[in-house]
């Protein structure tokens, strides 16, 4: 199911993206390129304003598009329209607080969810790309914890080895 997410409305509540920082759309873009690879989805992530306006070539990806408004419209009115022209709506999935837009989604029967809740999926445990070499990063076990481990997948131990 691909996401239509308000993107500032998102930001808001992500406790490591500020909407004062100048680079907060380049930096959840980023995070949802990421969040997207791990679950195989897409989304479209519309920003109010922003330059030069319409969809972004330079940050979109095939996974994550990415939306600026501009020409007097904001991102509330185009997360509506697409909302409202949707073709499959039951497949879309809202992230969105705004009221007018929860309730648009919601008479299209489309999954909505809070923002608070898909930042906190957004950055949810991801694969280390190298082991952790800290002090249990090789552990060793002793003679007993062994003889759980084989008593365990039931298998005995050869007296030859």
């Amino acid at each position: 199911m691909p996401y239509l997410i308000d993107g500032h409305n998102l930001i808001g509540q992500m406790p490591t993206i500020s909407l004062t920082d100048p680079h907060d759309e380049a930096k959840l873009v980023e995070r949802l390129r990421r969040f997207m690879a791990r679950q195989g989805k897409r989304c479209t992530v519309v920003f109010d304003g922003g330059l030069p306006g319409g969809l972004s070539r330079d940050l979109s990806t095939p996974s994550v598009q990415v939306v600026f408004a501009h020409g007097g419209t904001n991102a509330d009115r185009i997360i509506l329209e697409r909302i409202r022209h949707a073709r499959d709506a039951t497949r879309l999935i809202v992230v969105s607080a705004d009221r007018e837009i929860v309730d648009a989604a919601q008479r299209r029967r489309m999954r909505v969810i809070p923002p608070a809740e898909f930042a906190a999926d957004l950055d949810g445990p991801t694969v280390p790309d190298e082991p952790d070499a800290g002090e249990n990063a090789n552990p060793r076990l002793t003679p007993g914890e062994v003889d759980d481990w084989l008593r365990l997948f039931q298998r005995k131990q050869d007296p030859d080895s």
